[in-house]
């Protein structure tokens, strides 16, 4: 009978290759534990949030609701304060607070400057821009989430703490954009 891994991936090399690293190869994943996978997560949200921080004055700009303006200037001041307590957990971890490349935030950052681009001066701009700002809040709520669940499992009190700071924010600046989006934005670009 094939292993699971052989049959997942069609690849017939695949189970030798999976026994050899769970036998001391130095290549191995297996070696990886929740501690790697946090901080490497971090990495990840560190570098979403500063691409965000140069995105939101850009999309502040392009936005035609004083209301949606507003709100994305409110939200960068935030993420300036999320990206302090960011540093202040890789300072608890005794890390240096370094950013790896995030490819889902850098898609949904492009798929917001297209949706600027095409829509530029329509009634459906804002709807489309709204739209793009909650895909990064989503994303953002769900890495704060997974966060600040491992920082509990590693007995990080202080990282949770400072997570759940930023995922309420997170959480709140989605509530406010749904707000603007039912109460107005969806109605104009419609």
């Amino acid at each position: 009978m094939k292993d699971v891994t052989e049959m997942v991936t069609g690849d017939p090399l695949a189970t030798s290759r999976r026994s050899a690293n769970l036998k001391g190869d130095p290549m191995a994943t297996a070696d990886k534990t929740l501690d790697d996978l946090f901080l490497g997560t971090l990495k990840d949200i560190y570098y979403a949030e500063k691409q965000i921080l140069k995105a939101l004055p850009k999309m502040a700009k392009a936005a035609q609701s004083a209301e949606l303006k507003a709100a994305f200037e409110t939200h960068r001041e935030e993420t300036e304060g999320q990206v302090d307590r960011l540093e202040k957990v890789f300072e608890l971890l005794g890390k240096r607070a370094q950013g790896k490349t995030c490819d889902a935030i850098i898609g949904i950052i492009d798929e917001g400057k297209e949706i600027m681009e095409e829509f530029k001066d329509t009634s459906a701009l804002d709807a489309g821009l709204l739209s793009g700002a909650q895909a990064v809040e989503h994303y953002e709520i769900s890495r704060y989430g997974t966060l600040k669940a491992w920082a509990a499992k590693l007995n990080l009190p202080e990282a949770v703490r400072l997570l759940d700071q930023t995922l309420q924010e997170e959480k709140k600046t989605d509530q406010l954009l749904s707000r603007l989006a039912e109460s107005s934005l969806n109605r104009k670009a419609a």
